[in-house]
This record gives C-alpha cells, structure tokens and sequence, in this order.
C-alpha cells in the first residue's frame, strides 16, 4: 500500500490539507442527524435506492453516544493508531443542514471546544440549503475551517433518477455556484460510478464539468448493494448488475486521465464497513485492495490526473508536470 501522497498519480485530499494545516489531519466521524428529505419522503421522494438504514454513517453505533462522547471516542482511537494531533470534526450521515439552526450551531460550537479540533466538515444534499444554512457557514468560516461535501452523485438525470436522488444534476449545478457565491467553505463533491448504462463519455463529461467548477475536491463511490434497500429488489430481481472491478477501475482511470489536478480526491473507491449489510459486489468489501489495483492500473497504463487535458496556462503546466513525474518516478524505482 502506498505511504504518503507524494507517489500517488493524482491529487490526494491529505496532500490538500496538509497545504491549508501545514501538517497531516484526520476525520472524526460523526453522527447526530439520523433522516433526510427522501426518507422522510417529502414532496413525493423516495429513499435513495443505494441507501440503508444507516445513511452514510461509517459507525451505526455513533447513533447512541452524544456527539461529544463520539469525538472523545474516535479522537481517542484514530490518535493512539496514527499519532495523530490536528482534527476535523465530521458530520457525515444523512443531511446535516436537514435540522434547525440553533441546533446546527450548538453541535458546530461543541466540536470546536476541543482543542486538538481545527474545523469541521458536513455533508449535505444540494436541495437543503436554506439562506440561514448559508449564512451560517459564512459565520463559521471567520473562526475557523469549514467544509462541505455536498451530494452530488451524478450530472445526468437518468442516472439520479435510478437512485432515486429527488434533486436534478440542475438543482446540483445550481447548489455549487450559490454555496461558492455566498460562503468562503472549502467546497466538496460526491459521485457514484455504477449506475445502469453508465457510458465512458459520460464519465469523460463528468470530469471536464468539475473542472469549470468551484470545487476543491471530489469523493468518488462505486454503486454497491446493501441489505434492506431498492437496490437490493432490483439486484435479486435480476434488473440490476452491479460494476465489476474492472469496469470501475477503467471508469476511475478515464475521469482522472480529464481532471484537472488542482482538484483533490478523498479515496478512488468506497468501502462497505458493515460488511454483514453487504449483498453485492464482493470486492467492496475489501478495504485496500481495490484501491491498490487502481493504482497499479494508472501506474501500468502512464496514467495520471490530468494527463489528457492541455495545459493552458503556467500553473497548468507546472501541475501536468508534477503529475507526471509521479509516473515516471515510480518507473524507476
């Protein structure tokens, strides 16, 4: 397994925060919200048909300790593990702007009287975004670090609407600009590669739409299969095959081959940490492993993030080029 960005062909979010820290940070995962507008099935919506019981919490158990007890909690695993020192906070499962303001602040001012906490990140949907959302993000921005991972999944509507999203790709266009022109937050965005008919092209599109975006970083899923879901009727139905390995490693390569690399990316696939709860792919159940083929794959194929797009300015050029070095080092070794 790789140790550290600088081998890696692409732009890693450690690489992306160390640059803002001056040092390396790592996540406390958090939980305090526990429903969304499509489970609660607001103006006609339907759970997303990837989504189980648990959103997108990485602990179910995170649902009953009080959010002060899961920092203490998960500060005091991930710092005995990695010695870790600097943190941010964050709010992952379900939609955390999908509550009122004062509750939104009392959890922001909780997670920040910690000391070893440097800010925090929430994750949200591009169709829950009040102005007092806004406003008050901006308010936490003057004090500390703030950033936001919004729900993107997709930029075509067909595919949305196979996951049952209940937002357009345009409703998430608009989301990006209005977060960008109101807030100074360190804006995110999630995708999922997997859906039925998917095409290549739409993968290449996927990239060069982030790339006239005003986003600093992107988190990438493979669509997988868990207990207790749509996706899970359709699977045993026979409608839906999930992605292979191989054709999710080839999707990976393609979009970062056309992403610009001063966009950061959190991981190149997801995980399934409920293993028990996964029905389909298996692979998804392993942690590192795909990860490392993907790498070995941009590694086989001269494959970096950005190696198809032409510089067009100096900054591009010195980018491509650090980029490319990072094949040609590891060539030599």
């Amino acid at each position: 397994m790789e140790k550290g960005w600088p081998g890696l062909p692409y732009h890693s979010i450690s690489e992306h925060f160390k640059r803002i820290f001056n040092e390396k940070v790592y996540k406390i995962p958090v939980s305090v919200v526990d429903d969304c507008p499509n489970r609660m099935g607001l103006k006609g919506m339907k759970t997303c048909s990837f989504c189980d019981v648990w959103g997108s919490a990485a602990r179910a158990e995170s649902f009953d300790l009080t959010l002060d007890a899961q920092i203490e909690k998960y500060h005091a695993l991930i710092a005995k593990k990695y010695n870790a020192e600097k943190f941010l906070v964050y709010f992952q499962a379900y939609t955390n702007t999908f509550t009122k303001i004062p509750a939104l602040r009392s959890n922001f001012e909780l997670a920040l009287k910690y000391p070893y906490v440097a800010g925090f990140v929430l994750g949200t949907r591009p169709d829950c975004l009040s102005e007092a959302v806004l406003q008050l993000w901006q308010e936490y921005c003057q004090k500390t670090f703030v950033s936001v991972e919004l729900g993107v999944q997709s930029f075509f509507n067909p595919h949305l609407e196979f996951m049952q999203r209940g937002h357009s790709a345009e409703d998430s266009m608009k989301a990006i600009h209005k977060i960008s022109q109101r807030t100074s937050v360190d804006l995110g965005i999630h995708l999922i590669f997997g859906s039925p008919n998917e095409t290549e092209a739409e993968i290449i599109e996927t990239a060069k739409i982030c790339n006239d975006l005003p986003i600093t970083n992107i988190k990438l899923h493979n669509m997988h299969v868990l207990k207790n879901t749509d996706l899970e009727k359709w699977y045993h139905a026979g409608t839906y095959v999930p992605i292979t390995q191989a054709d999710y490693t080839r999707k990976v390569q393609l979009f970062l081959a056309h992403l610009h690399p001063r966009i950061a990316i959190h991981r190149l696939a997801a995980y399934a940490s409920r293993w028990e709860e996964l029905v389909a792919p298996a692979w998804t159940a392993d942690k590192m492993k795909p990860h490392q083929e993907i790498i070995d794959f941009l590694r086989l194929t001269k494959t970096y993030q950005g190696c198809n797009l032409s510089a067009q300015t100096e900054e591009d050029r010195r980018l491509f080029h650090q980029m490319s070095l990072r094949v040609e080092r590891t060539d030599s070794i």
